[in-house]
């Protein structure tokens, strides 16, 4: 009977803010690796732009041999695997599969600059704008039948395309 190596998911734990070059370098090695990204606007006071970010800050998932894990603690930002129960945390194919979804479903909720979208409900219920700025709960929006700039809560507008 031929022995079969066992691959789990396993996650490490990252320095800050190095997620994505730790993922690189595990990528070189030949280790199947997964970094979930989600795309998020940030603004600065002279621009918004809409980057990837790490879902969770630090944590990277890798499908592995235990050993293999092991070895991954030798790659430049890796700081340590994270345990629980006193063995390497093992995450199931099920759990990895509903983070995918989750972020295929929300990437489909993003707006981004320039993007037309409908106010959902209030005075301008059914005004479809133009997004202008992108600010933490708000959008501004360009009304192009009223010819004015209007700062609407992210809750209620909804992408156009979308809504059909």
């Amino acid at each position: 009977m031929a022995d079969v190596k066992q691959n789990n998911w396993y996650v490490l734990y990252t320095a800050p803010r190095a997620e994505k070059q730790v993922q690189s370098r595990v990528d070189a090695l030949g280790v199947e690796c997964w970094l979930p990204l989600h795309r998020s606007p940030r603004v600065w006071s002279d621009r918004v732009k809409i980057v990837d970010m790490p879902l969770y800050r630090s944590y990277l998932f890798v499908r592995c041999s235990e050993m293999e894990l092991r070895n991954l603690l030798h790659v430049y930002g890796v700081s340590r695997i994270v345990y629980y129960d006193g063995k390497p945390a093992v995450v199931r194919q099920r759990e990895i599969d509903a983070i995918k979804l989750f972020l295929e479903q929300a990437a489909n909720r993003a707006l981004c600059p320039g993007e037309e979208v409908e106010i959902l409900c209030g005075a301008m219920k059914h005004v479809s704008g133009k997004v202008r700025k992108i600010k933490k709960n708000h959008l501004v929006l360009y009304l192009e039948q009223l010819g004015a700039t209007v700062c609407v809560k992210l809750d209620r507008v909804a992408p156009v395309d979308r809504l059909k």
